[in-house]
């Protein structure tokens, strides 16, 4: 892992709005306070805390979805693709693989048909799915089989940065185990960095190599895996630590 930088998140605070019932001022929600860290270039760098603590806001600030208050999020790569926790958001369930697989090409206009579809097997092929699942849909495939082919899906135009929100936590314990491995080879592979967005802490031991901790919108602890697993700081990490036991 080297030292250049992908993403930075400098003193991000910001949230959402929601609309007046009386068409009044829209309300403002600040969800995130002075979020600071850098994912680095080749890493894995995990992110976790309770639900409702700003995990997905954050996630959305970066993908440009929201803008912060105040700070700023400097990408040093084209923005990320996202891999999602439920395949069916990245995936439309009325067309083949192929067709999921080809229409981000498509809408890239970069590539003839013949490029387009050569990219969609190579894709497939990482994903170690075999051929013959071009012609599925996605409703005829497993829940790890979809997840697959959301992560061909959000690496089909090349990133070099993934967010994955909770890619695994609808997944059994051995299929999980596969998409983890899987999600480590495409880093090799692809030179991908990610930052992996989970409330189980018993899978980012398995894959991440930093892990950041948030607690009501704040990085409460940050460190690599052995310095937080090991050796916690924080009440509010040694008491999810626990419950992850």
């Amino acid at each position: 892992m080297s030292r250049e930088p992908v993403l930075e998140v400098r003193h991000v605070t910001g949230g959402y709005r929601t609309p007046s019932l009386f068409g009044g001022k829209n309300s403002y929600h600040e969800v995130l306070h002075d979020v600071d860290f850098t994912v680095y270039h080749g890493e894995i760098l995990g992110l976790v805390g309770e639900s409702g603590t700003g995990k997905s806001t954050l996630a959305r600030m970066i993908l440009g979805l929201l803008k912060p208050e105040q700070g700023e999020i400097i990408h040093h790569t084209p923005r990320p693709q996202i891999i999602f926790q439920d395949p069916y958001s990245a995936l439309n369930p009325a067309y083949t693989v192929e067709w999921n697989l080809e229409e981000p090409l498509r809408i890239y206009g970069k590539y003839d048909a013949a490029e387009r579809k050569r990219r969609v097997r190579e894709m497939l092929e990482r994903v170690e799915l075999p051929e013959e699942y071009l012609t599925a849909r996605p409703d005829e495939l497993s829940g790890g089989q979809r997840q697959r082919v959301s992560i061909a899906a959000a690496l089909i135009r090349r990133p070099r940065f993934l967010i994955a929100d909770e890619p695994v936590s609808a997944l059994d314990v051995t299929i999980q185990a596969q998409i983890l491995r899987l999600m480590r080879n495409l880093r090799e592979e692809l030179d991908l960095s990610y930052l992996f967005i989970s409330h189980d802490l018993n899978v980012v031991y398995q894959l991440c190599d930093r892990v950041l901790v948030m607690k009501a919108g704040r990085i409460v602890e940050q460190g690599t895996i052995a310095q937080v697993f090991d050796h916690p700081q924080q009440e509010y990490t040694k008491k999810l630590l626990a419950a992850a036991e």
